[in-house]
């Protein structure tokens, strides 16, 4: 069989800066450059189309990230990406406050679906999570606060469809136990994820509603041991205090 040769080597370019964004956000030009082995002039000249597309985003300090068009391809959902839009000024504003990574997610059969991801800016530990992946609903912290907004028999169908698997030796897998949580949850409108779907790693979440429907949620994450209680509540003020400027443009 013959081999076919592409067409237009600069789309395989592309395509491999997008793939390293994929993995890196909010990284510079030199820095994509030595992560695709390309020049740094023939990175930019891609970049700068990407950017004319919309394929690619270019923050005030010259950081690159995937763009909002190429996650409106991904998810054939605009409700997704105009929550993207609208939540990134006040979810980087709460970034510039406590310097964690966050995680803006929406409801997707049952689970929740990353849409969007801030790192921290001066932390050396990341975290794991991607743009696209899922997370249960009874052992993440946006997901939790997501099912605090569940009426009484949407949750009971919830429990009854969703086994409880444990992830880590904290997972919550008794059902009057997550019960109990969720009643909290309610009462407090942030939920705590304490290691339960990765070991060593806090998430403290609150959702987003908007004329009593779930638009989606958001959360906080960091390494257990940068955070004390004077620190957790600090974060706790900012995320509900954010919750109420975003859910005011809803």
């Amino acid at each position: 069989m013959e081999n076919k040769k592409p067409y237009g080597t600069v789309l395989i370019k592309a395509s491999q800066i997008l793939d390293y964004l994929a993995e890196h956000p909010d990284t510079s030009l030199q820095e994509i450059a030595q992560g695709v082995s390309m020049t740094s002039s023939t990175t930019l000249k891609i970049l700068d189309t990407l950017l004319l597309i919309g394929y690619v985003n270019k923050n005030q300090e010259k950081n690159y990230r995937l763009g909002g068009k190429l996650v409106r391809y991904a998810n054939k959902n605009i409700e997704q990406i105009d929550l993207v839009e609208r939540t990134l000024p006040y979810l980087e504003n709460l970034q510039q406050i406590i310097d964690e990574t966050i995680h803006l997610g929406v409801l997707d059969n049952n689970e929740i679906l990353y849409v969007n991801k801030l790192e921290s800016k001066n932390q050396t530990i990341r975290m794991s999570s991607k743009i696209g992946i899922t997370r249960p609903l009874y052992c993440s912290a946006m997901g939790k606060a997501v099912l605090a907004q569940f009426t009484a028999e949407q949750y009971q169908h919830y429990i009854e469809s969703s086994p409880l698997v444990p992830f880590t030796e904290y997972t919550i897998t008794n059902p009057l136990k997550l019960k109990k949580e969720i009643q909290e949850v309610k009462e407090k409108q942030v939920a705590f994820d304490d290691e339960e779907v990765e070991k060593d790693i806090f998430c403290i979440g609150t959702s987003l509603v908007h004329e009593g429907q779930i638009i989606g949620a958001f959360s906080v994450s960091m390494p257990k041991y940068r955070l004390d209680e004077e620190g957790k509540d600090q974060i706790i003020q900012a995320i509900l205090k954010t919750k109420q400027e975003i859910e005011k443009t809803l």
